[in-house]
C-alpha cells in the first residue's frame, strides 16, 4: 500500500479562519498551536497544555527532548502581551504526551500558575521541579476554580493509535526519551466563565468515552482532530456524537491539525498525509455540522478570538 505524499493545503481552508476577534479586556481565546489555548478575560486566564518547544522530528524520534526556555519565553511573552495584564491561574494539559505536556512544568513555574491534571501530569510537574503545593491532582468529575473560570474534568480517551499508552509512574526529569511522556489520564475539559456565563468544551485529542458528556452543556467546542482524518467515517460520526452533539455546541473550532515539529515562529502547516488527513476530517465534520446547524472553523495563530460572538447569551 502506497502512502499518499505531501500534506493538505491550508489555503483551501482559508475562509474558515473567521472566528471574530475578541475585544480588549473581554473574554477571548488565543490559539497557540496543537491544543494550546490561552483563555483570558483581561483579569485572569487559564492555559491548556502550554506546548511551545515543538522539537523537530529527528530529535523526537532518535534523541532526548527537553523544554526550550527561549521558545517558551518568546511564545508566552507574545501571547500574554496581547491578553493584557492577566494572571495565569492554571496550566492544564489535556493528557501527558510530550506534544501537550512537555513544557507544562516550566510554563507553570514561569507564570506562577497551578499545574492541574492527573497523576501522570503531576509526575511531569515533579520532574520539572514544581513543588507539590503548585500541583493539583484531579479525578473525573472534579471541578477546579481558577480565577474567573471553573474547569470540570471528565475522563476521556486518546484517539487511536496511542503511540505511548499507559501512565507515568515516577517523576520525568528532562531531557528524556519521547516514550517517557506516556498518555496518562486524558480529559474532556468543560470550561465555564463566571462573569459572562459562557461555556466551552476543550477536547484536546480526537478520542472519546461514549456517554461521558451526557447532561453536560457547552456553547462552543474546541475539537481536537489529530489523526481523525485516518479513522473510518463511522469513528468520526461517533466522535461527533459523543462530544459536539452531546454538549449541544453551536460552534466548533478545530485544533491539533498543525505540524507540531515546526516551530511557532514559522507559518503553520497541516500534518502530512502520512499521519493524518485534515481535508478528510473537514469533509465529514462539515456533513455532520450541516445536519446539526453547527458552524466549523479554524483558529488563527496568536489572535485573541471570541468564539461566542453571535451565539445566544
Amino acid at each position: 500500500m502506497r502512502l499518499k505524499p505531501g500534506r493538505p493545503d491550508l489555503h483551501r481552508h482559508a475562509s474558515r479562519h473567521d472566528v471574530p476577534p475578541a475585544a480588549d479586556g473581554a473574554l477571548g481565546v488565543t490559539f497557540l498551536g496543537v491544543s494550546t489555548l490561552l483563555v483570558s478575560d483581561g483579569t485572569s486566564a487559564v492555559l491548556t497544555d502550554g506546548f511551545f518547544t515543538r522539537p523537530g522530528l529527528l530529535q523526537v524520534g532518535l534523541g532526548r527532548i527537553a523544554p526550550d526556555v527561549d521558545r517558551i519565553d518568546a511564545a508566552l511573552g507574545r501571547a500574554l502581551a496581547d491578553a493584557g495584564d492577566v494572571r495565569v491561574e492554571a496550566v492544564v494539559p489535556v493528557h501527558s504526551h510530550y506534544d501537550h505536556a512537555l513544557d507544562s512544568a516550566v510554563v507553570a513555574g514561569r507564570t506562577g500558575a497551578l499545574l492541574v491534571g492527573g497523576t501522570s501530569t503531576a509526575n511531569l510537574g515533579r520532574g520539572g521541579g514544581l513543588p507539590d503545593d503548585r500541583i493539583r491532582v484531579v479525578s473525573s468529575g472534579d471541578t477546579v476554580s481558577c480565577g474567573s473560570f471553573t474547569l470540570t474534568f471528565v475522563a476521556s480517551d486518546h484517539c487511536p493509535p496511542d503511540r505511548y499508552p499507559g501512565t507515568i509512574e515516577a517523576p520525568v526529569v528532562p531531557p528524556a526519551r519521547t516514550a517517557a511522556y506516556r498518555c496518562g489520564e486524558a480529559w474532556s475539559i468543560l470550561l465555564a466563565h463566571g462573569p459572562s456565563g459562557r461555556t466551552a468544551l476543550v477536547q484536546g485529542s480526537a478520542g472519546y468515552v461514549a456517554g461521558s458528556l451526557a447532561g453536560c452543556r457547552a456553547d462552543v467546542a474546541y475539537l481536537g482532530v489529530g489523526q481523525l482524518g485516518v479513522q473510518p467515517e463511522s469513528y468520526v460520526e461517533e466522535y461527533w456524537e459523543h462530544t459536539v452533539r452531546a454538549v449541544g455546541a453551536r460552534r466548533v473550532v478545530l485544533t491539533h491539525w498543525d505540524d507540531f515539529f515546526r516551530p511557532l515562529d514559522r507559518p503553520l502547516r497541516a500534518l502530512p498525509y502520512a499521519g493524518d488527513d485534515l481535508d478528510a476530517s473537514i469533509r465529514t465534520l462539515d456533513r455532520l455540522a450541516t445536519a446539526d446547524g453547527v458552524s466549523v472553523h479554524l483558529p488563527t495563530l496568536w489572535r485573541r478570538e471570541d468564539p461566542w460572538s453571535g451565539l445566544p447569551g
